[in-house]
């Protein structure tokens, strides 16, 4: 298969996966992925070609004659979507794109002046939604891409490498994809994530998060008798919401500027329910935005009484760039790859999380690298054949013996 058929059939799969499931991997339809992917492996070549009980799929590509002293290098990528969009029944279709907007439907328009990057795509071929679905470029463009490079390296002896461990995670959107990552196993001194988006992009910092579940408890009387007897839980929430820095919202940040983010919310009179995520780069502050959550609960318990509203912080990951800095070779390498395939890197924080992060801070390495998708986990994403092709370039470059 070319990249375009791989990815065309990978797409085919519905690979939601779901948060509120406790099962690994999340949803059973992951599995139905996994499996065919540790086939596809095993067919192009790629040894100990497997899927475990959890849904991760491994294989591995053995070192050129001569090159087996070499660091073994980990190329991984996820295989579930996001639930911001509909993963079920996607129809993908290709268009060559020579400017303007695109009508992925009568009600859904890719348009320039929103999207902007859309004109860095003049004169290529990208591969779209019908407006009703995600396409699932992340990630499984980075997974056509992995697999399309081993397929080369096979086809072409000649360019000397050596170990590369490939590795296929589910539930990477859900948070939970390095969770049960076997990283001995794996058998690599350093990996890159194949999961981020314009053609370029290569990153070593990510979000410090964390997640935050609110609960507010509220005393329902009937209304017409209510007079200093009600609590209605949901007006208490809006409260709490209103004591948060409004200027530390997602819709107010770019960059380097965290966030926390009121994810859902969902309530009576008698109790209401808030999930929200907090996100900074900076520890300090990151640590700060969980006080300033706390200070708010605390408030409004003083006000309303103990107990009212009960606030749960779990951190989720941390920043890799302090496990990443010890080794910036491994970037330094990416950078190489990059130039050496013609394409500007272009080196950025992640606003959000990788599978890298939770294995860099496990032990392995793990930069982040581009796709060439955009838009991801709405119906407007999309993905560039040309860019899929140079990131096969890019990885063949990366893992070349130097």
């Amino acid at each position: 298969m070319d990249i375009v058929e791989r990815f065309l059939k990978y797409v085919s799969f519905e690979t939601t996966s779901d948060a509120d499931s406790e099962t690994c991997p999340s949803s059973p339809k992951e599995l139905e992925l996994g499996r065919f992917l540790a086939e596809e492996m095993e067919a192009i070549g790629l040894e100990n070609a497997r899927i475990d009980g959890d849904g991760y799929v491994y294989g591995q590509l053995p070192a050129s004659p001569g090159c087996e002293g070499l660091p073994v290098i980990g190329l991984i990528a996820h295989m579930d979507t996001s639930d911001g969009a509909s993963g079920a029944n996607i129809k993908p279709r290709i268009l060559h794109y020579e400017g303007g907007d695109i009508a992925l439907s009568d009600t859904v328009t890719i348009d320039e002046k929103t999207f902007g990057c859309l004109k860095n795509y003049a004169g290529q071929d990208l591969i779209v939604t019908d407006g009703t679905t995600l396409l699932g470029a992340d990630d499984k463009a980075g997974i056509a891409e992995i697999l399309t490079a081993m397929e080369y390296l096979i086809a072409h002896p000649e360019i000397r490498h050596g170990k590369i461990a490939v590795g296929i995670t589910p539930d990477e959107e859900i948070g939970r994809g390095a969770d049960r990552f076997d990283i001995k196993g794996f058998g690599a001194d350093w990996a890159y994530t194949v999961d981020g988006g314009t053609l370029g992009e290569l990153e070593y910092e990510n979000f410090n998060a964390a997640s935050a579940a609110v609960t507010v408890h509220g005393v329902n009387v009937h209304p017409g008798s209510a007079k200093n007897k009600m609590k209605n839980s949901m007006l208490i929430a809006m409260e709490y919401v209103s004591l948060l820095p409004a200027d530390q919202r997602p819709e107010h940040t770019e960059g380097y500027e965290g966030f926390i983010h009121l994810m859902g919310i969902e309530g009576m009179e008698t109790k209401t329910d808030m999930a929200f995520i907090i996100r900074d780069h900076d520890m300090e502050k990151f640590t700060q935005k969980k006080i300033v959550m706390r200070a708010a609960a605390d408030y409004i318990n003083t006000k309303y009484g103990e107990g009212t509203l009960d606030l749960d912080i779990r951190d989720s990951y941390f920043n890799m760039k302090q496990y990443i800095e010890p080794v910036m070779h491994v970037v330094d390498r990416a950078k190489k790859a990059f130039a050496d395939a013609g394409v500007t890197p272009i080196i950025q924080p992640i606003r959000g999380g990788t599978d890298g992060s939770h294995l860099s801070e496990n032990g392995l390495p793990c930069p982040n690298l581009s796709t060439g998708g955009e838009n991801f986990h709405g119906e407007r994403e999309f993905v560039s054949i040309q860019a899929m092709n140079k990131m096969v370039e890019v990885l063949v470059n990366l893992v070349k013996a130097e």
